[in-house]
């Protein structure tokens, strides 16, 4: 690298609220632990991409001259550990390829996706829709025999936590779409299709316009479930839909949209898109201390669908 490796202060802030003095410590070190991961891997790193926040990411060349991404993330973050296996479960296919693993460093070297806009760049919400269906057809891949995957069952202990933390109650959260997240949980959790091994965070910002194929899929969480579950949150995505006041038809189309192209029950879609809404809202007040407000608009729209509807019946 030509230039000083630069932390950006996105990361810096983010790292130093969610892990305290380790992750200060952590960031003091990340400058040389990147230069070691060019030398060992023969690589030429550029700047970080913009907006990075939970790991240090940036554009990567190979002695070969085969472009890269070199991506360092905290030690023994559980969620390194469930995407790179995640990766390797996928093979390539709708998802950008694991090239090199360090799991003691963190540090995992991934295929670059070029020219690499995301899925947001396509303003047709139609086209975009059908777009991220044909990536989501090519990703699912049944859920490994043995695995260490989180299911979406773990995910939803998500409510326990809220419901401790706030002696049995639901604090900054909205009382009424808790517990009606919670019911669609309990609802949807046991009566799940054949679970296979799904992306978990698959939006917008995470399928890039690629050369190996069309769009890939990056970032993936790694997580076991019905394949409902994963297309369920292209229905609040991106967040600034929520401001769009045209927001809740666009929504309905989508449902109609996925449930069609994807073979998928309609009101399991809409169910498990409200539910993942209103745990996400929490999911932000969990780890940055405010209620992720956009997600609980999504919540109410996905639920006025239902209302009108079952009115109009």
């Amino acid at each position: 690298m030509d230039t000083p490796i630069h932390v950006p202060e996105s990361l810096i802030q983010a790292t130093t609220k969610m892990r305290g003095e380790v992750g200060v410590e952590w960031l003091r070190r990340l400058p040389a632990l990147i230069a070691d991961m060019e030398h060992r891997w023969s690589l030429s790193v550029g700047s970080p991409f913009p907006g990075i926040w939970a790991n240090w990411v940036a554009p990567a060349t190979l002695a070969d001259g085969t472009p890269a991404v070199l991506k360092i993330s905290f030690p023994r973050d559980k969620e390194f550990g469930t995407e790179a296996e995640a990766l390797r479960v996928f093979d390539g296919r709708g998802i950008c390829r694991r090239i090199r693993l360090d799991r003691d460093r963190g540090a995992m070297l991934l295929e670059r996706c070029e020219p690499g806009a995301p899925l947001t760049t396509v303003k047709d919400d139609e086209e975009a829709t059908s777009i991220a269906a044909s990536v989501l057809r090519r990703l699912w891949r049944p859920a490994p025999p043995e695995h260490s995957f989180p299911l979406v069952s773990d995910w939803a202990r998500g409510f326990d936590r809220l419901r401790r933390r706030h002696d049995g109650g639901t604090g900054p959260m909205p009382a009424a779409l808790v517990e009606r997240a919670e019911s669609l949980f309990a609802d949807l959790i046991p009566s799940q299709a054949e679970p296979v091994l799904l992306h978990g965070d698959f939006h917008h910002e995470n399928v890039l316009s690629a050369e190996r194929e069309p769009w890939l899929a990056i970032d993936p969480k790694g997580v076991v479930g019905e394949p409902t579950y994963d297309a369920a949150t292209l229905l609040r995505e991106p967040p600034e839909l929520a401001h769009d006041p045209n927001a809740g038809r666009i929504l309905e189309r989508r449902l109609d949209h996925l449930s069609g192209e994807l073979g998928l029950d309609r009101e399991r879609l809409r169910g498990w898109a409200l539910a993942q809404s209103v745990l996400a809202a929490y999911w932000s007040l969990e780890d940055g201390g405010e209620v992720w407000d956009e997600a609980l608009v999504f919540a109410r729209l996905l639920s006025d669908i239902r209302a009108s509807r079952t009115e109009s019946g």
